[in-house]
């Protein structure tokens, strides 16, 4: 689903870190991971 595609990530300090996000990302095939953050809402 995610093959030849360019992902950014927005990943949550309280929920799963973007860090984190993109690991599992890399093993669907996607093209490239082009941005990746963790934020914190308050």
């Amino acid at each position: 689903m995610l093959e030849g595609k360019k992902i950014a990530i927005l990943g949550d300090r309280d929920g799963i870190p973007g860090p984190a996000i993109e690991e599992c990302i890399e093993t669907t095939g996607a093209d490239e991971v082009v941005f990746t953050t963790t934020e914190c809402f308050v």
